[in-house]
């Protein structure tokens, strides 16, 4: 097997994990968007209720832009659910406002792996566009460059296995307030859960695309040191 060979080997793996994934979340999206929960909660209704039971009324709920643009931001406390999320009453807009919950939960928590992951994100940031130009130049002019690039680039895999345990621990604790609180029955819930496992699974495919990225690099860096 040449090197050029490989080389494009790992570029269509990494294309085939990352299209995979979004076709899995975006299909159990869309097939959870269609099944109402029965207690008629939108997704504004269910992250108001979690957050002031675990005493987090300062915390506000905000409508944004986008599809699965939800996010909670540690800085200013506010969580943000995109439109279908915050109005709509589907077992996706609970599962997902719930899980953005979970988060928030983690933060009051001191959850460790979350605080790991918010210190690191401006370093991560600031090394991978430096890795990549380091590459970008190391291909055309020095090799040298290439193996400084990689050794950047290795901070964005640190990040993405941080954020494991981050997203599959929020998704636990979602689960357990929506039960708690009596927002989805049993039935509901094994809904939830897989809806929620689908969302967990772009990250698992991010890290292994990321982690063929770098070995494709490390390829191209023994091929000219050859």
């Amino acid at each position: 097997m040449n090197d050029l060979y490989l080389n494009n080997l790992l570029i269509i793996l990494a294309f085939s994990i990352t299209f995979i994934s979004q076709i899995i979340v975006s299909s159990s999206y869309s097939k959870y968007k269609k099944k109402l929960n029965n207690k008629d909660q939108n997704g504004y209704d269910v992250a108001r209720k979690i957050l002031d039971k675990n005493g987090l009324e300062d915390i506000m709920i905000l409508e944004t832009k986008g599809n699965l643009t939800d996010h909670y931001d540690p800085t200013k406390k506010v969580i943000k659910l995109s439109t279908d999320i915050y109005h709509g009453s589907s077992i996706a807009s609970v599962s997902v406002a719930a899980h953005e919950c979970g988060h928030a939960i983690q933060d009051k928590d001191n959850y460790k792996p979350m605080r790991i992951r918010s210190k690191l994100v401006p370093t991560v940031n600031f090394c991978t566009r430096i890795g990549y130009l380091a590459i970008l130049i190391g291909i055309i002019f020095s090799y040298t460059l290439i193996e400084i690039g990689i050794i950047l680039l290795l901070s964005m895999l640190v990040f993405q296995l941080i954020t494991l345990p981050v997203e599959f621990n929020a998704s636990k604790r979602a689960l357990i307030q929506l039960e708690d609180l009596n927002l989805i029955d049993k039935e509901e819930k094994k809904s939830a859960q897989k809806m929620l496992s689908a969302a967990a699974f772009t990250y698992v495919a991010a890290l292994l695309s990321t982690l063929l990225e770098i070995l494709r690099y490390v390829l191209i860096f023994a091929d000219r040191d050859r």
